[in-house]
Order: C-alpha cells, then structure tokens, then sequence
C-alpha cells in the first residue's frame, strides 16, 4: 500500500484526490495538508511514501517548493510529486532544485496520476509529458552548445548571478537553460547534473 499525503488549499481539490487516489486498491490518502507547513509537521510522522504538493497556497506566504528540502529531510523520507496549474520553467526549475521526484499539471488524468505516484513511490522520476516535450523538442541527451555552457559553468562552481553576469545572460535565462539540462539528463540537482553529465562524456571527468 502506497501512502500519500495531499498538500492543496483547496478543501474540493483535496477531496477530489482524494477520491480519484483510493480508488485504487494499492493507494491510501493517509493525510491531507491546506499548508506547506501542515505538509511538513504532517510528514515528519514517516508514515507517509509520496506528497502530492501544490506550489501556490493561499493560506502561506511559503510557495510549497520551500518546504520540499524540509520534506526530503526527515527519516525515511516521502517522495515529493508537484501537482500545480503552473508550467513555466522557473516553477519547475525550483521544484527540481529543492528535491521534488515530480511535476505533473492538475489537468492530468486520473490513470496518469495513479501511475506517477506508483513511480515516485518506487524513486523514479516522473515530469508531465506536457512539460518535459516543451523543455526537450529535440531529443532527451541532446544538450544544445548554450545549456553545455550553462553547465560547465555550474560544474566550475558558478551561482546563477555570476553565470548570468560572465555570458551576458539574464537570470531568468540561466534558470531556464537549467530547466532544460535538468530534464534532459535525467537529474535532480545541479550536482546530480554534473555527475551524470561527466558520467555520459558530455563533461570532461576534470570539466
């Protein structure tokens, strides 16, 4: 039995998950959360596999990416799925980032989010095929020259503002070009990136 955890503000979405989520024999909603917060207190208990998070809530300042890395922390820690409206880049960048195994979109089915939590549960990582075709057109390993850039940068130690500043890029532009190494390589973290980068001679091990 999978045991999952919504985090949403909205007490109708919740229940509709809930409901689309004990439908099916192998997966229990054992807590429900309307904030980050109660998300974070709630998974601290361990008896939770996979949180299904909003970003945006009403009812916090803290968007709910700033409570993944608090989420991953605790003993035998849950997997976290993002579940939003929200698509654009930096969103997904965050999530990723802050160590979520996951970003679907709201509108997805209820077949296809049974079977991302089951994915989640079992450490695999799961990306709306929405998203993940916008951030990858050409091909799931095919880095373009700009993202390797990007990436040999994060490998030397950059911060986003220092890479922004040293290829006269925006901010938002690095993010972005992140986004799309992040995805493409399978990876959860800017190290994560790097290793798997070097791992498959796309970096030099010393790169």
């Amino acid at each position: 039995m999978i045991r999952i955890l919504v985090a949403d503000d909205h007490a109708i979405v919740r229940r509709g998950l809930v409901w689309v989520l004990d439908a099916h024999e192998d997966l229990q909603v054992v807590a429900e959360a309307d904030s980050p917060e109660a998300a974070r207190d709630r998974a601290r208990r361990g008896d939770v596999d996979v949180v299904l998070l909003d970003l945006q809530f009403t009812t916090s300042r803290l968007r709910g990416s700033a409570v993944i890395p608090d989420l991953r922390a605790v003993e035998d820690p849950p997997a976290v799925v993002v579940l939003t409206t929200y698509d654009n880049d930096q969103d997904v960048l965050e999530a990723m980032e802050a160590g979520a195994s996951g970003y679907l979109l709201k509108d997805s089915s209820p077949e296809e989010l049974a079977t991302a939590v089951r994915r989640a549960a079992l450490g695999s990582r799961v990306v709306d095929e929405r998203v993940r075709s916008r951030l990858d057109p050409t091909g799931p390993e095919a880095l373009s020259e700009r993202e390797r850039e990007v990436l040999l940068l994060v490998a030397a130690g950059r911060t986003n503002a220092q890479i922004a500043a040293e290829m006269f890029l925006s901010q938002a532009t690095v993010k972005t070009h992140l986004v799309h190494v992040f995805d493409k390589l399978g990876a959860g973290s800017r190290t994560d990136a790097v290793a798997r980068a070097r791992a498959r001679g796309i970096l030099r091990p010393d790169g």
